[in-house]
């Protein structure tokens, strides 16, 4: 007998509006969604769920996180990765891509198999791959990355990594203006890795040549990365500013009202659209907790930082070291903040960086024949309630 589900009395957070609807699953799928005021009915044998004028959106799709609930995914142990999945998960994210900091070979290669037991077995976010930031970036633009670990593109060593991760690498940030750099981004795309430009000084000829090279993505627009400089009078265009003159780039931003300012949230934006644009936490280790120091990377080597103003600091103040902000938090900002209407601001959290995973046919959005991957939000888009593939997840609930 089909498992059915009714969820009904709610507002429904669509790609291009929110309405009033109901949202019939069955099996763990969207068989059928309904718009305008709704009840329960009386023709649908199904199990009966009001949601009370409550929000109901999309699960969130997080591709950019080090970590969460005290845990970082480079302590390497498949607890760390089920505690931080399951505290993504309180806060609406139905889809994590566990990312690695630039580090040793050893370490990256042990992160890929922690990897591979942590995803079969983790009761949180599900992790359909990985992201390893670096560590082929640009140390002049390392923020907050361990400056010994950073090198250039090693082939050797990532054809290493490609077959000990044996698919499981989802994407991979870059600097493109690195030797050997366009080669690497070949591989990438001959393996269906989405190739992500950051940490990078590169210029408009080096961006412009990475994307022919299959690199599409920017990694955490604005940040570490290059923009408009002056050389003997002329200005030269930087990586930032060619994320917005190459219009089919894709770009995250970390809307967490720290790392940019709401202005430029709306700006980027109002420049891309919201179909190009996806917000991530990038967060670390102590997101989803109330302390006030941590570390950012391994537990053995980490970077220390302070938490204050809302964000992690270097202990010296001199950059972020990634954010403390979990999904909610982003959407809050976006659209209280910046003023977005919420289902532009719930399409840059689900169905874009589902869409700039290659996952947007199976999650994403609420449409028929998609996995029921649902979050249910209050008025102060706080998270309530979380469904995963049809099943409410019992720790999700606030």
């Amino acid at each position: 007998m089909a498992d059915k589900q009714l969820l009904y009395n709610c507002i429904l957070v669509l790609p291009d509006v929110t309405v009033p609807g109901s949202i019939l699953i069955v099996d763990g799928r969207i068989a059928a969604v309904q718009h305008g005021e709704s009840n329960a009915g009386n023709n649908i044998d199904a199990e009966l769920m009001d949601m009370e004028g409550k929000f109901v959106s999309p699960g969130f799709v997080e591709i950019h996180s080090h970590g969460a609930g005290g845990y970082d995914f480079m302590d390497n142990t498949p607890e760390a990765f089920t505690v931080a999945a399951e505290t993504h998960l309180k806060h609406g994210v139905t889809t994590l891509f566990p990312t690695a900091v630039s580090a040793d070979t050893e370490t990256l290669v042990k992160f890929l198999k922690t990897y591979k037991i942590a995803k079969i077995h983790s009761s949180g976010a599900k992790m359909p791959g990985v992201h390893l930031e670096g560590p082929y970036l640009n140390v002049e633009q390392k923020g907050a990355m361990d400056p010994r670990y950073i090198r250039n593109p090693d082939k050797a060593e990532y054809e290493m990594l490609l077959r000990v991760a044996d698919g499981d690498i989802a994407r991979w940030t870059v600097a493109p203006e690195l030797p050997g750099a366009l080669e690497f981004g070949d591989v990438l795309q001959s393996y269906g890795i989405l190739a992500s430009i950051g940490h990078t000084n590169a210029e408009y000829k080096d961006i412009e040549a990475a994307f022919r090279h299959g690199f599409s993505h920017f990694t955490h627009f604005y940040s570490c990365m290059s923009t408009i400089t002056r050389r003997k009078g002329f200005r030269i265009t930087g990586a930032l500013e060619s994320g917005y003159i190459l219009e089919d780039a894709t770009i995250e931003i970390i809307a967490d009202g720290c790392h940019l300012p709401v202005e430029l949230v709306k700006y980027a934006v109002r420049a891309k659209g919201e179909h190009r644009v996806c917000l991530t936490g990038d967060s670390m280790r102590c997101a989803g907790t109330d302390v006030t120091e941590s570390f950012l990377g391994p537990r053995d080597n980490g970077i220390p930082v302070v938490i204050e103003d809302g964000v992690a600091k270097l202990i010296d103040r001199s950059a972020f070291a990634g954010s403390i902000a979990m999904a909610d938090r982003l959407l809050r900002v976006a659209h209280f903040d910046a003023g977005i209407p919420l289902h532009s601001a719930v399409r840059m959290m689900s169905l874009t960086p589902a869409g700039i995973m290659g996952l947007d046919k199976e999650i994403g959005s609420i449409k028929p024949g998609k996995k029921a991957d649902l979050a249910v939000l209050d008025g102060n888009l706080a998270v309530r309630g979380v469904m995963l593939e049809g099943k409410w997840m019992s720790n999700a609930f606030n």
